[in-house]
């Protein structure tokens, strides 16, 4: 697996009680790959508030702590909301590898947003290589990119 990111800082993973198994699993999925991750919960499968997940995800990647985010709830949306309130950050919802891999190439989602009662395991992972994989375009989508924050 190549890296389009900074291999030397750690990727930021978040869930509520829906997404903790693919999150567990997602962990060590990445560790086994030389990945660090740094895990902001849950850590049970007890019901969770996914904000209380998904701010501090979001604040890591936005302070430049880690390279970039992983999001997982039941449907995703919950989570990519909450993210997208922080400046700078852009969560993709992300059901298939293209749209995982569009997402980084024409939009620079630095958080990848996986809906586990959607998509399978092996499809996360897949969706989660295609998303580390590509890089950003920039070019035509820099313009595109630059308009989307408000303040």
């Amino acid at each position: 697996m190549s890296f389009a990111f900074d291999k030397d800082k750690p990727v930021a993973i978040g869930s509520d009680h829906a997404g903790f198994e693919y999150k567990e699993e997602i962990i060590r999925f990445l560790e086994t790959r030389g990945v660090k991750c740094s895990n902001f919960g849950a850590f049970s499968k007890e019901s969770a508030d996914y904000p209380d997940f998904a701010h501090p995800v979001a604040r890591s990647v936005e302070n430049g702590e880690s390279c970039f985010g992983i999001l997982i709830c039941g449907s995703a949306n919950g989570v990519a909301m909450t993210a997208n309130k922080h400046p700078g950050i852009r969560a993709a919802v992300c059901w298939t590898e293209e749209i995982a891999r569009l997402a980084r190439r024409h939009n620079n989602a630095n958080i990848i947003c996986i809906p586990a009662r959607f998509v399978s395991m092996e499809e996360s992972k897949n969706m989660l290589s295609a998303f580390m994989e590509a890089s950003f375009e920039g070019g035509r989508h820099q313009r595109r990119v630059e308009k989307i924050a408000c303040c």
